[in-house]
């Protein structure tokens, strides 16, 4: 009987274990996490921070899928280092577990600028539920609070303790908000819905030093010497991948851990996949690590069915990210901003009175990327048409229309049984 060993316990992991149980019931499944909470929608978080929903709707699978499945979970325990010549992995606390086929889905971790103070306490990362509780048992106390960077995980923790009563200032060194998921037209219309609903967003501003005591926090200072008062920082400056337990071996990586088109890695009966695997991305046309939960499900499905004896080819990613603030909707995908790119074509509609805007962008006549805000009614029928190749040449005009939708491809679409899925 196989033994089938998964780290992480999130979205990649868990779809690894389903993938695997439909096809083998009996063998075993370990499931190891450095948590201490079961699976949990990480995506979640900042909304039950903001009290728009309760802790239970926030789990991803309930309490009884592991013994449902018959899966060993063992929590509060962190893999520290790899062992591909023996099927081993080594834990932090020395214990050791053998495999038979293995999954790396570790995830990422928050990135921490190399500030003075930012190991006060009173500095979160915002990545896990224990942060958001953390955080939470602290704002019947916190009358103003700091974020550090203006990315989604930035601005999603201000939304929250914004809708918490809390004075919220958000410090972005660059000149815009989101600048690794809009472009900056549409990064300016967020910014003016946060400000519009009292969030304070200081552009082209670093953070020079955390003032205080190491247990209580009063101010962040600037770049520019202006000091800011503040009880409470967070840090949104992006994740890393989790990839320091495979140093050492042969192993491949780059930004993440290198697999191929089943989620392999270069090392037979090692799979990856999640916020730590570099895979190929389709409308870049290379690998990269793409940390979004929807790609963490997919890949987990690939890899486990693939670990479970199946021979499934994963098409590849594409960069997706959806976010609503106060009533805004906006989504990117793909390639959205053509800084020093060639040989692409932008098409753009920008109503201002009603808070549109619209992007699209094509080269030789596929849809590779796209900017929606305030209507993103096109998003999904978008993703259909980069993901599947489409020649948009016939549809150009027709792209940025509120009426387009999906009759206009009907004839276009290769598989019509899958057009509405």
């Amino acid at each position: 009987m196989k033994q089938f060993v998964i780290i992480g316990n999130s979205a990649a992991g868990l779809s690894a274990v389903e993938a695997i149980r439909s096809r083998d019931k009996d063998s075993k499944i370990i499931v190891l996490s450095d948590e201490e909470h079961p699976s949990y929608c990480r995506c979640l978080i900042s909304y039950y921070l903001a009290g728009d929903v309760k802790k239970e709707k926030i789990l991803y699978r309930p309490e009884s899928f592991y013994k449902d499945n018959n899966i060993e979970l063992i929590l509060n325990k962190k893999v520290t280092r790899v062992d591909p010549k023996k099927n081993r992995i080594v834990c932090q606390d020395k214990s050791a577990f053998d495999y038979d086929s293995l999954l790396i889905a570790t995830g990422a971790s928050p990135k921490f600028p190399d500030t003075k103070g930012i190991k006060k306490t009173g500095v979160f990362g915002f990545r896990t539920l224990k942060n958001t509780m953390d955080i939470d048992g602290l704002l019947a106390v916190t009358k103003s609070a700091c974020v550090l960077g203006g990315g989604l995980v930035g601005l999603k923790v201000a939304y929250a303790l914004k809708k918490r009563g809390v004075d919220v200032k958000v410090i972005v060194r660059s000149n815009q908000v989101l600048s690794q998921i809009l472009d900056p037209e549409a990064a300016g219309l967020v910014k003016k819905k946060l400000e519009d609903n009292g969030i304070e967003v200081v552009l082209g501003e670093g953070v020079s030093e955390i003032i205080g005591e190491e247990k209580e926090i009063k101010a962040v200072k600037l770049d520019s010497g202006k000091a800011i008062g503040a009880s409470l920082v967070i840090v949104g400056k992006g994740v890393s991948p989790n990839i320091d337990l495979v140093k050492n071996t042969d192993i491949k990586t780059g930004m993440g851990i290198i697999s191929g088109n089943t989620l392999a890695t270069n090392i037979e009966n090692i799979y990856t996949a999640g916020d730590c695997a570099e895979s190929f991305d389709l409308t870049l046309g290379k690998l990269a690590v793409n940390a979004l939960w929807p790609v963490a499900v997919e890949q987990g499905k690939v890899a486990g069915s693939n670990m479970a004896g199946e021979k499934i080819q994963y098409d590849g990613s594409v960069a997706m990210n959806s976010l609503e603030f106060f009533g805004l909707p906006t989504v990117s995908l793909g390639i959205y901003n053509l800084k020093d790119l060639q040989g692409y074509l932008e098409l753009k509609t920008y109503d201002r009175g009603a808070n549109v805007y619209k992007k699209v962008v094509l080269q030789n006549n596929l849809l590779v990327g796209a900017v929606l805000v305030g209507n993103i009614n096109s998003s999904g029928l978008f993703l259909k048409l980069i993901r599947e190749r489409i020649d948009v040449s016939t549809l150009r005009d027709k792209l940025l229309e509120d009426n387009f939708g999906y009759p206009d491809i009907m004839d276009l679409v290769k598989d019509k049984e899958k057009l509405y899925v």
